[in-house]
């Protein structure tokens, strides 16, 4: 329960993660396994330590959940959908059909019911991709991008727009100018489809000069295969370290590092870690689209989550698409995503070091401030009826800080 002691607000019996503190030692309580146990104090509505437990510990805070890549524009929407279920040219070729019938009206509906499945799983921080036109007029922004800039203001939650559009149409630099104006009026993020385009070196040229110019964050799909051939992602690295570029860069998928020998993810994971480009690894759609052959898949499609992070990379994980031609199931929620990777990654005990995948890493990779327990605002934390990380991770009930606060003052 909550009491008020001296001006400050205690909740008995909570256990955090220690993984999601940035001072374990200067925040208080006592180590039970992967968390830190105690009353919960807050002052002036923040999270400020912990002191000895008054009771037992029953309950998990941690900070809202980040969702940094997925497809809102085409969420829910496989059920209209023909020819669903082949690899990732197919789904795109089956969602492009679906594409030419959007309206506004289908877009709120299906963009709206994604959002609030974002808020009811936990999620302060979102970022969706939009699909941009390669070969209209750049300037003229899709519908999807207007109607989801206008539920993204009216939501409560921070919603990033990413576009994504072939980075071959962007080695054109009169293209990729106005393109690039047209994401920044009105503050989105400037992405691209990187896959093995002869034109990729002077699509990511002129995207970063872009970027740089007009102080854009960069998003990349790259190297959605497990074709050989593939090396997007350090193509990217090194066009980042070719002009010292210094802001905030996020790639998802890069299944293709798979195939790669060790000591070759080890220098690409390096370059990574030099120019502060995060990864996200997406297993819903890399699942189910990757691999694709007669019979049972037996490769997995996820990019090198271990080697990624053992060397120093910012890894973080996405739903990505949710019910529509990349992905026929799913959810919008970051802890039905992390348990999947638990399962597919072999994301070992102690679980509760992986949570900032879905927290503190995620808003990382987005560019965003860091947010952890010790010194978040009541209204950034969550709190869960669960005693340990399995529980948490697994689904146990979740909702505000904020609810509970209120309703024991």
């Amino acid at each position: 329960m909550m009491n008020a002691i001296n001006g400050e607000d205690r909740i008995a019996g909570i256990l955090v993660p220690a993984s999601l503190v940035s001072d374990p030692l200067k925040f208080g309580g006592e180590r039970r396994d992967d968390c830190i146990a105690g009353d919960l104090v807050l002052k002036e509505g923040r999270a400020v330590g912990l002191e000895l437990a008054t009771e037992q510990a029953e309950r998990i805070v941690l900070p809202r959940l980040t969702e940094p890549h997925v497809h809102l524009d085409k969420c829910h929407s496989v059920h209209r959908l023909e020819n669903v279920g082949g690899n990732l040219k197919g789904a795109i070729k089956a969602q492009k059909a679906d594409m030419a019938g959007w309206t506004e009206e289908d877009l709120r509906a299906r963009a709206g019911r994604g959002i609030d499945e974002l808020l009811a799983s936990g999620c302060g921080a979102v970022r969706t991709h939009v699909d941009w036109s390669d070969d209209d007029d750049p300037s003229v922004e899709p519908l999807a991008w207007a109607v989801l800039h206008e539920l993204g203001e009216d939501a409560d939650l921070l919603l990033e727009c990413a576009a994504l559009t072939d980075i071959g149409a962007l080695a054109d630099s009169g293209h990729a100018k106005t393109y690039a104006r047209a994401i920044a009026h009105r503050g989105g993020v400037l992405g691209a489809f990187v896959f093995d385009q002869p034109e990729r070196d002077a699509g990511l040229r002129n995207v970063f000069r872009e970027a740089e110019r007009l102080g854009l964050k960069l998003d990349f799909h790259v190297d959605e295969g497990l074709e050989p051939q593939l090396d997007g992602l350090e193509r990217i690295a090194d066009a980042a370290l070719a002009v010292g570029f210094e802001g905030s860069i996020l790639c998802g998928h890069a299944c293709s590092l798979a195939n790669y020998a060790e000591n070759d993810v080890a220098r690409i994971a390096d370059k990574l870690a030099e120019t502060g480009i995060a990864v996200t690894v997406l297993p819903q759609t890399n699942l189910y689209l990757q691999d694709r052959r007669q019979g049972t898949p037996d490769r997995r499609g996820l990019t090198r989550l271990h080697e990624l992070r053992a060397r120093g990379v910012t890894v973080a994980l996405g739903a990505d698409n949710v019910r529509d031609a990349f992905c026929p199931v799913g959810r919008h929620d970051p802890r039905h995503v992390l348990s999947l990777a638990v399962v597919a990654a072999h994301l070992d005990p102690p679980l509760g070091s992986h949570l900032p995948l879905i927290t503190t890493a995620a808003r990382r990779g987005m560019g965003l401030p860091d947010l952890t327990v010790d010194g978040a605002a009541v209204e950034d934390l969550l709190i869960c009826d669960a005693n340990n990380t399995s529980d948490l991770i697994s689904g146990a009930a979740l909702r505000p800080l904020s609810e509970t606060r209120s309703s024991m003052r």
